[in-house]
């Protein structure tokens, strides 16, 4: 009889359901996890945030001191953020472009701005940079830090390529402020628009 360890350098491991054995092979019954992908248009919008450039290769070295940083100072930028109709800050972004902020995919070296959704007319304080991020059709999927990579890579090598999309600009992570659970949402440019 088989079982799940036999197998447990595969990736799909954990969507294993069911292993038999049917000629001398063994029969893998594989049930997906489910990933709900939404499309979504986003029209431009602005954010205003710390802003760094590093190797994409480091981003968990030289992005979460942006974080930091944009965290501990939030209260210089507070009354610039875009509020939603309950009040509510719009959105918490971890924008990233290239680093010549054309909002192309990052290459070796990329830009990221950890901030929040602001109103298309506000000046960012001194030490503060404000990007504005064009309009875009988007893939979006949900994830957590601990999922992000796998999911990440899922949409890139499966989802994508499967459906027939191509990224088109850089992608962006969405932190809700009134959901506050750990989650995000990755935004993967598929149009201009």
């Amino acid at each position: 009889m088989f079982n799940k360890s036999c197998f447990s350098y595969h990736p799909l491991v954990k969507y294993i359901r069911n292993i038999r054995l049917h000629n001398n092979c063994a029969l893998l019954q594989i049930q997906e996890e489910e990933q709900v992908v939404e499309i979504v248009e986003k029209q431009q919008f602005s954010v205003i945030g710390k802003m760094g450039k590093g190797l994409a290769n480091e981003g968990p070295k030289w992005i979460p001191p942006l974080w930091q940083e944009a965290n501990n100072n939030f209260v210089e930028i507070s009354n610039l953020a875009k509020l939603d109709t309950e009040g509510n800050i719009a959105g918490i972004w971890g924008a990233m472009s290239d680093v010549d902020e054309k909002f192309e995919r990052w290459k070796e070296e990329g830009k990221y701005l950890a901030g929040c959704e602001v109103l298309d007319n506000a000046i960012a304080p001194n030490g503060w940079t404000k990007w504005v991020i064009p309009a875009f059709k988007y893939t979006v999927v949900k994830c957590t830090q601990d999922s992000y990579k796998e999911t990440f890579h899922y949409m890139i090598t499966d989802y994508l390529p499967l459906n027939n999309y191509t990224i088109v600009g850089a992608i962006q992570e969405f932190y809700s402020p009134k959901d506050n659970n750990g989650e995000l949402s990755l935004y993967f440019p598929v149009e201009k628009i």
